[in-house]
């Protein structure tokens, strides 16, 4: 499945929800999503809070690994991640574009680049790993 609105569907009760992160595009080689920043998204210091610029790159990076599941698996879970904050915005959009490195049948690594949408200028450089997951047989 390889529509926006599915993954907007079905991240809307979950935490990428709660923050208003939308799906913009997705396909094997790309995931694009936003966040509109609200005054929930920033830290008691005024900026932007890391975590809020980590879930966008995570959620998107994951939504591509959904859509790049081989066949039989059943799921995946993120094993590691990094990122690094080279910026911030206090207002306007933040936009996320995430591009595999591999995927493999037991991992996946995902690169994903935040921006701010206005400016251009780029927020984070983020990686990370996920194991994919198989039913596990009955004995």
């Amino acid at each position: 499945m390889q529509d926006p609105n599915h993954f907007n569907d079905i991240c809307a009760n979950k935490l990428p929800g709660f923050l208003g992160i939308v799906v913009t595009d997705i396909s094997n080689t790309e995931v694009r999503a936003e966040i509109e920043i609200k005054e929930s998204h920033m830290a008691p210091n005024g900026f932007l809070h890391a975590g809020t610029v980590v879930t966008l790159a995570d959620t998107s990076c994951g939504n591509g690994c959904i859509v790049n599941l081989p066949a039989g698996a059943s799921g995946f879970t993120t094993i590691e991640l990094k990122s690094n904050h080279l910026g911030t915005a206090r207002d306007g959009t933040i936009e996320c574009v995430a591009t595999p490195v591999h995927t493999g049948r037991t991992t996946q690594v995902w690169d994903a680049v935040v921006s701010h949408k206005q400016s251009g200028k780029k927020i984070a450089l983020f990686r990370c790993t996920q194991m994919i997951l198989y039913p596990v047989p009955s004995s």
